[in-house]
């Protein structure tokens, strides 16, 4: 004798028949609670579940989860179209390299920065005007054949920016990267300016580099890791400082150390709530205007409105 098969009803209305499931917990549903999918129909308790905002990961700073070095790789490119840049127009070192204050003279020639200058002379650097030097000097370089390093100048710059770029972007995120990267350079720049000769054309991402290598201690330590490897790191890095301080802009270098290491623990330590965001930025922002006030001081100071020291 045949048996008379049952014909399911909806979970939600259990007296409507219905021969139509839900394509992802595979309950009946009746033309009622059907809710269209892109393939098939769900149930309304289905259809809620995938419509709720999915809750981003996030690094350890807060910033999101990236697992390719964006940033890093732009940072890079920027550099190396710069030094293209260079090789077809060497002109464009002398313009946006960073410089406090010289007299170009028509000669050619450079000489010390005074004011009043002399008729048929220049003024050039940041005294007037000119503070793009102060971000655009980090993403220049020497030319292949200047100075002690020439090419192993960028190279040895872009390698340091890969190797600790893929570290340390991963941990932050891209926006707090290139923040701490951009602050870094800023950083060793104001300490050039201060301290450095501000008639001597300086180039070059170390600053920004050791900026990096700053953070890149600091989270080492926020998460726990095993210092050991980042100790000896850092104590190279520290030795070379010293030992090329007579080749390099050791200012530069010192700046952009002291910058990002800043930078860095305001990412680390902000409380983890509602405030973490705007404890972080709060910390960028009250960085670049001591480096700002720090520059407009000396800048007076060159220019004759501050006290010598």
């Amino acid at each position: 004798m045949d048996s008379e098969s049952t014909v399911p009803t909806c979970y939600r209305h259990s007296a409507v028949e219905c021969r139509v499931r839900c394509v992802r917990c595979d309950r009946s549903v009746c033309p009622d609670c059907m809710r269209e999918a892109a393939v098939g129909h769900q149930c309304p308790d289905c259809a809620r579940e995938g419509a709720r905002p999915v809750r981003r990961a996030r690094t350890l700073v807060g910033g999101r989860v990236s697992t390719t070095p964006v940033v890093t790789y732009a940072l890079i490119g920027l550099n190396l179209l710069a030094y293209l840049g260079e090789l077809v127009r060497p002109g464009i070192v002398d313009r946006f390299a960073l410089v406090g204050a010289r007299l170009a003279g028509p000669d050619g020639g450079w000489y010390v920065y005074r004011d009043p200058f002399p008729e048929g002379f220049r003024a050039e650097g940041v005294v007037t005007g000119e503070w793009e030097r102060m971000l655009t000097g980090p993403f220049l370089h020497l030319p292949p054949a200047e100075g002690v390093f020439g090419l192993l100048h960028i190279a040895m710059n872009m390698a340091a920016l890969w190797q600790l770029g893929r570290a340390v972007e991963p941990m932050l995120g891209r926006i707090r990267h290139a923040v701490l990267y951009l602050l870094s350079a800023l950083g060793g720049s104001v300490l050039v300016l201060l301290l450095d000769n501000p008639g001597q054309a300086t180039v070059g991402a170390s600053g920004a580099v050791f900026g990096l290598a700053a953070a890149y201690y600091v989270l080492a330590r926020r998460i726990g890791a095993d210092m050991r490897p980042v100790n000896r790191f850092m104590g190279l890095l520290l030795l070379w400082l010293v030992v090329s301080a007579g080749m390099t802009s050791w200012q530069g270098h010192l700046g952009g150390l002291l910058a990002g290491g800043a930078v860095a623990a305001a990412y680390a330590h902000a409380p983890r709530d509602g405030r973490r965001t705007a404890v972080q930025a709060g910390a960028c922002v009250g960085l670049l205007l001591l480096l700002a006030a720090a520059s407009a001081i000396k800048v007076s100071v060159l220019t004759g409105g501050g006290i010598p020291q």
